[in-house]
């Protein structure tokens, strides 16, 4: 009803006896002495409370029903002043709203990435929004690393996952390679080739995100990295084709470790 709830603990206290003391109030209510002038001054402003001028001034309760009404009848004014004040927040904010709509990039469909942070972020986001399947060209920089890619692995186990590692991720830090085999043995087939052109993600045929290096960049000059994300199935379908071919051309985990342990002996 609006009240807090001090002012309800002290009006309720105040139905107990015909007119209280301040002090008495505090006692029965247990409210803080300190407080309770207040809170009773607040009570007889709003009309759920009388004071009574003596040399100790008494307060009494004014009746339920009264108080109540009171109350009600406050707040249906506050609804009505909210609903005015809304009504012409709308009519200030509608023209911008029809103005927004009525403008459209032509290139709303791509996204540019740069930072780290918003990298890694975006990827999680198009991972939880995968229905059916996702493809990938795993190779570094990683967004998120294999062994640390949880929202990945609870994926791969709902929906189709196909990605392809170069080989040389075998050589890599023990927890790494075991971040893949743990995708592997949550059910994502994989393959392995010398090297791959890019790095790839296509997600039910309709999204795509890929990594363009800069060509002009030096070694060592930082984050030289551009993550595209791009929503556009017939771009989709072209990259699609291009995974298909390089997975044809892969080997499976058994054959590059085997194939590895081979160049090792030689």
């Amino acid at each position: 009803m609006g009240l807090t709830t001090y002012e309800a603990r002290a009006y309720v206290a105040l139905l107990g006896r015909g007119s209280f003391a301040a002090a008495e109030v505090a006692r029965h209510s247990g409210l803080p002495r300190q407080r309770i002038y207040d809170v009773l001054a607040s009570l007889v402003e709003r009309g759920l409370a009388t004071a009574r001028p003596g040399r100790v001034v008494k307060y009494a309760a004014v009746p339920p029903d009264q108080a109540l009404g009171r109350l009600l009848e406050a707040q249906r004014r506050e609804l009505v002043d909210m609903e005015r004040a809304a009504a012409a927040t709308i009519a200030d904010l509608a023209p911008a709203f029809a103005a927004g709509r009525e403008h459209t990039d032509p290139l709303d469909y791509i996204e540019v990435l740069r930072d780290a942070r918003a990298i890694s972020e975006r990827f999680a986001e198009l991972q939880a929004s995968v229905q059916e399947e996702i493809l990938v060209f795993t190779k570094p920089p990683y967004a998120t690393p294999p062994q640390e890619n949880v929202e990945g692995l609870k994926l791969t186990r709902r929906h189709g996952a196909r990605s392809v590692y170069e080989t040389a991720i075998l050589d890599e830090d023990p927890a790494v390679v075991g971040g893949v085999r743990r995708f592997i043995d949550a059910g994502e087939q994989a393959r392995f080739v010398e090297s791959l052109p890019l790095k790839l993600v296509i997600i039910d045929e309709a999204i795509v995100m890929f990594g363009l290096q800069d060509p002009v960049a030096t070694e060592g000059a930082g984050n030289d990295l551009t993550i595209m994300v791009v929503e556009h199935p017939s771009l989709a379908l072209v990259l699609k084709a291009a995974f298909e071919a390089t997975w044809a051309s892969g080997v499976t985990l058994e054959e590059a470790e085997a194939g590895q342990a081979g160049r090792a002996a030689s």
